[in-house]
């Protein structure tokens, strides 16, 4: 895995946190001016979006993030909060198919998303197979990133199955292939400090059918 310590923003990451922060300073300038005016500010919006298969309707402070939604509100508490400020991955979901970092985003930015948490992917005797080879190849040790990894994994798998090239991709007109480089690269916004990092990528690898 790669050391991110001195990546800059990417360009999508730099406008999510943009339009997340505009929101926020929007929504204190209209209470601010509605205070003002002796008016009786809501700071509160209803938000409904599919979790793990099932509609849940919130009524969230505005500023909530969708990672604190998922685990305060809706107690699905298996999407953990490392870092809070979008570095460690730890808080990986997937939204309509893409994965995101929870805790980059506002709840109320994801009105009639489909969110994909840890939970939805698999349960103790029902498991996805990601989830199955990370137990088999001790992908984890404290096991706190685990459920980003995993979130993550099966993403990235996604990713290259639709063809969309990664840094290392070496010919972006082509067919991107399913390599170690590949998922290595793709991974490794997703930090392990237990460093199980050759465990990771065998698990990986054995889910996507490539030699490590």
């Amino acid at each position: 895995m790669r050391d991110h310590s001195h990546l800059e923003l990417s360009r999508r990451d730099l406008l999510v946190s943009s339009a997340a922060a505009l929101a926020v300073t929007g929504v204190a300038a209209k209470g601010a001016a509605a205070q003002s005016s002796g008016k009786e500010v809501n700071f509160n919006t209803s938000v409904s979006f599919k979790v793990n298969g099932e509609m849940r309707d919130l009524e969230v402070d505005n500023r909530t993030t969708l990672l604190d939604a998922l685990r305060e509100h809706l107690h699905l508490t298996g999407t953990k909060k490392g870092c809070d400020h979008g570095q460690c991955g730890a808080c990986t979901v997937m939204v309509d198919g893409r994965r995101i970092n929870s805790c980059l985003t506002l709840a109320v930015m994801h009105e009639g998303d489909e969110v994909t948490t840890i939970e939805g992917l698999g349960q103790p005797g029902d498991l996805h197979p990601m989830q199955a080879a990370f137990v088999k190849h001790d992908g984890f040790q404290c096991g706190y990133c685990t459920p980003g990894q995993i979130c993550s994994s099966v993403a990235v798998l996604e990713e290259i199955k639709s063809n969309i090239p990664s840094h290392v991709t070496q010919d972006i007109s082509a067919k991107v292939e399913l390599t170690a480089g590949e998922v290595r690269e793709r991974m490794s916004g997703n930090i392990c400090r237990c460093g199980a990092y050759s465990n990771i990528l065998d698990a990986i690898s054995e889910v996507g059918g490539i030699k490590a």
